[in-house]
């Protein structure tokens, strides 16, 4: 019966040991850097996001790798939660905010994103450029879907948020243009009065277009060819 308790309480204490070594904050941190460097991400993410739990998330440049680890095991809303972090100290800001709006993207976190994209732009500005083509790339793709659902207002205003940021944004200009025009030559034949104000829309940002444009470009010089075709069934209207 000794050696059965003397064994019970053995085994009691190497269980602690092992507990004690799992939680203690340097080991963590020692364990989380190596699995780091083995680019063993899953491991590593699991032991410094303990570290920062039991530290109190003090450590802005951990924060920093654990949302590194987390986009690379796509758990998006943990990346978001440890850039965050980072970016709160003020650590990394630009691939902080990098990453935290590609976290958002792949949430489909809409309003987050963008308001995360236009935080970056005023928190960055060295970076504005990159964060302002983002900003511009998503209202272009929200401007299409919402054209092809046939919801033309709505996909102009997603192109005028396009040129509030990037007033010579040729895409942005092309689009709007043609999407009034559009709308005015379906109200032709029945308001004519109504179709030249669309027309007019129309012209205001096609006139801004054409001198952006170059006809060496094919995919340009296509554009420019529409855009003064436009143009020129516009002023003929008057």
């Amino acid at each position: 019966m000794k050696k059965l308790i003397l064994s019970i309480a053995l085994c009691c204490a190497v269980a602690g040991g092992y507990a004690q070594e799992a939680t203690d904050p340097t080991q963590l941190l020692n364990d989380g850097k190596t699995a780091l460097e083995a680019k063993n991400y899953q491991e590593a993410f699991d032991k410094l996001s303990a570290y920062l739990t039991q530290t109190n998330n003090q450590d802005s440049v951990i924060a920093f790798n654990c949302g590194v680890c987390a986009d690379k095991i796509k758990q998006p809303a943990e990346a978001v939660k440890y850039f965050d972090i980072a970016i709160q100290k003020n650590y990394n800001l630009a691939n902080s905010y990098i990453g935290k709006v590609g976290a958002l993207k792949d949430l489909q976190k809409n309003d987050e994103y963008v308001a995360a994209l236009k935080a970056a732009m005023e928190a960055v500005p060295e970076k504005k450029a990159t964060f302002e083509k983002m900003y511009a790339n998503f209202y272009l793709t929200e401007g299409l879907k919402a054209q092809k659902a046939k919801k033309n207002d709505e996909a102009a205003a997603a192109y005028k948020e396009v040129l509030a940021i990037q007033p010579d944004n040729i895409n942005a200009l092309n689009a709007v243009g043609t999407l009034y025009y559009a709308k005015g030559a379906a109200l032709v034949q029945s308001d004519l009065e109504k179709a030249k104000v669309e027309f007019a829309s129309a012209k205001e940002y096609l006139d801004k277009l054409v001198p952006l444009l170059s006809e060496s470009k094919p995919a340009q010089k296509k554009m420019l060819d529409n855009a003064n075709t436009i143009l020129t069934y516009i002023n003929s209207l008057k």
